[in-house]
């Protein structure tokens, strides 16, 4: 009781967050590819993330900010244009020009979601928050992230079994969201999903894959950013040097004089 109560002070005041994330079993930090300095997407993980999204959250949330074609974008999903084409085919948008609806094409957005309140999904790894450094400090971010997709996974994986009702609606116990209960009803399950070619597909690893297409569909220009930042880097270091030599060689006659 008395440890319970002095990690919910600690919450409550902001210190110390993923240590006690990993103390209630709520958010865990997870080995993502993207993460880190030099971290890439797995075109593979979000192939198949983007299979979970279709099967499973595209009827009620949507991805508003997505077009088709960025599926096709090389260091994300890679599709082949021709997969984008077939893919974007399934769906139907409204074209104001026809009054009408028609197949989407690559250009065209995923659009919202077709369920009243639910929230769309495109910047969620980005929205949502798993990891503080300590007393409020962002050393844990800089290494490990903000914990956006980690929260996504707890999230999917955080529900208890037990319902309840209230106000008409029936509520689902989530450890991990804010308040312990939420009116979605639990979305995964173990081999909801079958993947070609075959992988893990049990509940904990069909929430890694969405949380990891969830990033990519907020960050897409993750790897360019980086590897941007990298040259940017190398330059200034390498400028660096310069300007400390050329500093050394202008006033070395200076110097021996003295």
């Amino acid at each position: 009781m008395f440890k319970k109560t002095i990690l919910s002070a600690l919450v409550v005041l902001g210190f110390g967050t993923s240590a006690i994330a990993s103390e209630t079993g709520k958010i865990h930090d997870i080995a993502f590819s993207f993460e880190g300095v030099f971290g890439i997407y797995e075109e593979a993980e979000l192939q198949r993330g983007l299979q979970v999204y279709t099967e499973v959250c595209a009827a009620c949330h949507g991805l508003n900010l997505v077009a088709y074609r960025n599926l096709g974008d090389a260091g994300g999903v890679g599709l082949p244009e021709d997969q984008v084409k077939a893919y974007a085919a399934q769906f139907e948008v409204f074209d104001a020009e026809l009054d009408d609806y028609r197949p989407a094409i690559p250009s065209d957005k995923f659009g919202d979601g077709s369920y009243e309140g639910a929230p769309d999904l495109s910047l969620m790894a980005k929205a949502r928050k798993g990891f503080e450094g300590p007393y409020g400090l962002v050393v844990n971010p800089l290494f490990r992230g903000v914990g956006g997709p980690e929260y996504i996974v707890a999230f999917l994986t955080g529900y208890t079994g037990e319902e309840k009702e209230q106000a008409g609606a029936i509520l689902y116990e989530n450890t991990t969201f804010p308040g312990g209960w939420t009116s979605m009803p639990p979305p995964l399950f173990d081999e909801l999903v079958e993947y070609e070619p075959a992988a893990d597909n049990d509940e904990h690893a069909l929430a890694v894959d969405v949380a990891s297409f969830l990033m990519w569909t907020a960050e897409p220009k993750l790897v360019d950013r980086k590897k941007a930042g990298l040259v940017a880097v190398i330059f200034l270091s390498f400028f660096a040097v310069m300007l400390y030599l050329t500093n050394k060689k202008i006033w070395a006659k200076a110097k021996r004089k003295d």
